[in-house]
């Protein structure tokens, strides 16, 4: 593949476990390929998967159409359905942050718009050792990527969302905006997502009703959302 003179980057986080990351994740790279944009995936680690197929990775793969190679897709993976730093501690495998970052400008060598996807909320660890502490944080600040944050509709995602918009912000992470999934347009939803922008001052970026196959995002905002990654050892 042709080397890519100024790669873009971006990185998906949820506010937790279960609020439809890998979902949105998927329907963003969807939209962008249709429309014409050449776009790759990266995830750090994968937990609760047996193969690339299975996990999070390939269903992103899939449902988006990436003609990328599963192999460069994520860079661990494990059986266990736990946090990363807990599945590597039981499966006796370290996870590297210089293999992370490796891998990562790897693929944004080839192609011009990477989008990271995190594992669960923000506060979560990769590795832990007596004398190490690997977070999810730390992929973000080493890639140097803005952030997007994927909630749910639910009740309680005012709290949740808005804390970790402020988390993210206090630890010098951008934060371009919203996308609110699960949403039914009931008006403690709508009321929830009005909250979120006033409270963030970070405008809601979509709405995902369950089951959409598409974003409803203009393409030209999308890229918007993207930065030059800098790479510090090209």
């Amino acid at each position: 593949m042709t080397r890519i003179q100024s790669p873009k980057g971006l990185y998906i986080l949820g506010t937790g476990t279960d609020v439809g990351k890998t979902y949105i994740t998927a329907l963003w790279l969807k939209r962008l390929r249709e429309a014409g944009h050449d776009v790759a995936y990266y995830k750090a680690a994968v937990s609760g998967a047996l193969n690339i197929s299975e996990s999070d990775a390939g269903y992103v793969k899939q449902v988006a159409e990436l003609s990328q190679e599963d192999e460069t897709l994520l860079s661990y993976i494990f059986d266990e359905a736990v946090s990363p730093h807990l599945a590597s501690r039981h499966e006796n495998q370290c996870i590297d942050r210089t293999v992370v970052n490796t891998n990562f400008y790897k693929v944004v060598t080839d192609y011009e718009y990477t989008t990271v996807e995190g594992s669960g909320g923000i506060i979560c660890p990769l590795y832990v050792t007596d004398t190490e502490l690997y977070m999810l944080e730390d992929v973000v600040k080493d890639l140097q990527l803005p952030t997007i944050v994927v909630a749910t509709a639910a009740l309680g995602t005012i709290n949740s969302t808005v804390l970790t918009i402020h988390y993210l912000q206090s630890k010098g992470i951008t934060v371009k905006g919203i996308i609110v999934n699960q949403y039914t347009g009931n008006s403690m939803e709508e009321d929830n997502c009005v909250m979120i922008e006033r409270l963030s001052g970070l405008p809601v970026l979509d709405r995902v009703r369950p089951g959409e196959t598409s974003l409803h995002m203009d393409v030209e905002a999308m890229l918007n959302c993207y930065e030059d990654i800098i790479n510090p050892h090209a």
